[in-house]
């Protein structure tokens, strides 16, 4: 089983998208099938990579184009903007030309015969592709956008010619040529259609604006000294390159020399550059301002942070939500029932007044006024611009479900350590001698966790000699260290009974002191002997205040919830106004406490995504911490580049001011065709109000466009 991933051109609304995915889901070797109309873009599940050619032959065949990749993509959809701009410029000359014919004194079969012909030129060379999509629509059972505009331009037409042909054996009433309605719909059809391409290729103009920031080479430091200019992509791990002031880091990697100001701002949303020095890392595509550096490549370029915030917009963009999905069911049967009504509208219109000219243009105002291309464009544009507002500013949402969740939360419960805290742990004292000191330290080596390597970097500070053993080691995980034949023991207290351990009550007295001035402890025993403890502590981030308030002034209720013990759990709350809190959790014990908060409501788990991994998924949104490293394997739904909590509570508020967006262009949608099309029926006839086809199209235009430049603001939102 394998995942492709194509991206596709010339899609014109949600139901060719919709089209695209039924066929294809026909196709043998296809097991499921994703399409995304907003970004342009498909993916299939195949059985093998062997049926690639028969989706894109197929994708071919209805009308729409396949690039091989997102650069040749942008070409194609810009080609298909100025293609769309060429056509409604070349339609509304035409249309300007019949016009003037038909208002001109002296109708003559000549002057007919050739607003017949202009018409025809505009209709089937300018509005082609309406035609061809509809085709390829129609033989494949969907009925969209295209079937509604091909049908009201061809009925406007055919009836036209008719009375060309064989006008006089109509009554006088009928002979009435509509050759310039055909031509203006075609026009305002296609001005709609290029101000909507422009404006929602617009909406991903930060993702396009990061695909450009992708360095094309690099200057390599070869052994004699010089530097060689070479493909950015083909860099290996281990080479070093050279990055000028003014020039592109081309890599993620390690200052191993000199120092420079960096801009990070299009990744991190970070509005002055950071002074980047030896030892530091940098990542691809930000810009050093000023000053000089060498660069150790540590990352290949498919795998730098640049590459995997571009593929997880990618896959975040194709992915609907449920209200989506919603609207995309109401947008299938849509045009089907516009049809029937149309049809209806006619009959009823000739049957009631023996008109059939007003009973053709009733129904064609009726096909043309409809708008699905409103109702499908009301979330996906959304997203997309949520998406690449949160990206601008360091949040990178996986999952865009999650921001029908956000906006609703009653609990954001957070990690301690390296979320509410910097997780830069250090030892403030201990009473344990240097020589047991020194054996707890060689214990503590061995394992990876921030609070061994503080206890192994302070005992490395006093000079004492940490020797290495052959002795086991386990990690008990909420609980501490010890050595297989538990001679060795480092942890809570609960550990040290539980091995046999017998701690004083003097020595409890100075464990609970050190607890209440904010310490977390370490107790530690050598040969089954208490021997002392290590006070460790941690510093509180300086934005946590400031986001717990901001979750309260919002309606969410802060929860802490950590591993650590009470005193020290307690300690940090209190400084950060958490008034909820649960200390001493093991990770199944954090699992369990956040399925019992969510019978309350709704949760959001804020952790740092790696040892948090039970919560964040049980969560109803989880958001992941994180520096940067490893970014596609976090555990959230949403990712913090920035690692800040400010950035967590603007998640919410994006998740609010999104799915607000979303409710106002479904509003918009449904209430405009509920209202434009009895309307255009003529159902306020009898008050002498009549819609023609004309004006039926230029609605449909400003319906779309409405929806479209309403999702665009989110771009311009403060968050």
């Amino acid at each position: 089983m394998q995942n492709i991933k194509l991206n596709i051109a010339g899609m014109t609304c949600v139901n060719c998208s919709n089209a695209i995915e039924r066929v294809t889901k026909k196709i043998a070797g296809v097991l499921d099938a994703k399409v995304s109309f907003a970004n342009g873009s498909g993916e299939f599940i195949v059985e093998n990579a062997e049926v690639q050619a028969a989706i894109e032959e197929k994708i071919k065949k209805l009308g729409y184009g396949v690039a091989k990749d997102l650069a040749e993509f942008e070409a194609k959809r810009e080609k298909h903007i100025l293609n769309l701009r060429r056509n409604f410029l070349a339609a509304a000359a035409f249309s300007a030309v019949i016009m003037a014919l038909e208002m001109s004194e002296q109708p003559s079969a000549a002057k007919s015969a050739i607003m017949l012909a202009l018409a025809f030129i505009t209709i089937a060379t300018c509005g082609r592709d309406f035609f061809i999509h509809a085709y390829g629509a129609l033989k494949n059972k969907n009925f969209d956008m295209n079937v509604l505009v091909a049908l009201g331009t061809s009925t406007a037409f055919a009836y036209s010619l008719g009375v060309f042909i064989a006008g006089e054996r109509l009554p006088e009433n009928m002979r009435h040529l509509y050759v310039s309605g055909a031509a203006m719909i075609t026009a305002f059809v296609l001005l709609g259609k290029f101000l909507e391409e422009r404006s929602k290729a617009r909406a991903g103009d930060y993702i396009k604006s990061l695909m450009d920031m992708s360095p094309k080479t690099a200057l390599v430091l070869q052994k004699d000294g010089s530097a060689l200019e070479v493909d950015a992509a083909s860099l290996k791990i281990g080479d070093i390159a050279v990055v000028k002031s003014g020039y592109a880091v081309p890599c993620d990697g390690v200052v191993i020399n000199g120092g420079a100001e960096i801009d990070t701002s299009m990744l991190t949303g970070e509005s002055l550059p950071v002074y980047k020095r030896q030892g530091d890392e940098v990542n691809a595509g930000t810009i050093n301002v000023n000053g000089y550096i060498n660069v150790k490549v540590t990352k290949l370029a498919s795998q730098t942070l640049l590459s995997q915030i571009l593929e997880l917009l990618s896959d975040a963009s194709s992915k609907k939500m449920p209200i989506s999905r919603f609207a995309d069911r109401v947008a299938n049967i849509f045009v089907p029932s516009v049809i029937a009504i149309a049809v209806v509208t006619f009959f009823a219109w000739f049957a009631i007044t023996g008109n059939a000219l007003q009973g053709v243009l009733s129904a064609v105002c009726v096909l043309i006024i409809s708008c699905p291309c409103a109702l499908g464009l009301a979330t996906p544009i959304a997203i997309v611009s949520s998406l690449s507002l949160g990206a601008k500013n360091g949040i990178l949402i996986k999952n865009p479900e999650v921001l029908e969740v956000l906006g609703n939360v009653k609990y954001a419960v957070f990690d301690k350590t390296g979320t509410l805290t910097k997780g830069e742990i250090s030892v403030n004292f201990t009473d344990i001698n240097d020589e047991n000191l020194a054996i707890i330290a060689a214990l503590e080596a061995k394992s990876s966790h921030p609070i061994s390597a503080a206890i192994v970097r302070y005992a490395s500070e006093l000079g004492l000699k940490i020797l290495g053993d052959e002795k086991g080691f386990e990690n008990i995980a909420g609980r501490g260290v010890k050595s297989d034949d538990d001679s060795v023991i480092a942890g809570n207290e609960a550990l040290l009974n539980e091995l046999g351990v017998e701690i004083s009550a003097q020595a409890k007295e100075q464990i609970a002191k050190a607890q209440n001035e904010g310490n977390g402890v370490v107790l530690a025993a050598v040969d089954k002997i208490y021997v002392g403890f290590i006070a460790l502590s941690d510093t509180i981030k300086e934005d946590a205040a400031q986001a717990m308030q901001s979750l309260k002034d919002a309606g969410v209720t802060p929860v802490m919830l950590t591993g650590d013990n009470a005193f020290t759990a307690k300690n940090v709350a209190g400084k950060l106004g958490i008034e909820k809190v649960f200390a001493g959790m093991l990770p199944n014990e954090k699992f369990e406490t956040i399925k019992r908060l969510q019978e309350e409501g709704a949760v959001l788990f804020v952790g740092d995504g790696i040892n948090d991994a039970a919560p964040l998924k049980q969560a109803n949104a989880g958001i992941a911490m994180s520096s940067g490293a490893d970014i596609a394997k976090e555990a959230g739904d949403v990712v913090l580049v920035k690692n800040d909590l400010k950035s967590a509570v603007s998640t919410i508020n994006l998740a609010k001011e999104t799915m607000k967006t979303i409710k106002q262009n479904l509003f918009w949608a449904f209430v405009y065709n509920a209202v434009c099309i009895p309307v255009a029926a003529g159902v306020l006839a009898p008050l002498g109000l009549m819609l023609t086809p004309v004006y039926g199209a230029a609605a449909m235009c400003f319906s779309s466009v409405t929806v479209v430049l309403n999702s665009i603001r989110l771009r311009f939102k403060q968050i």
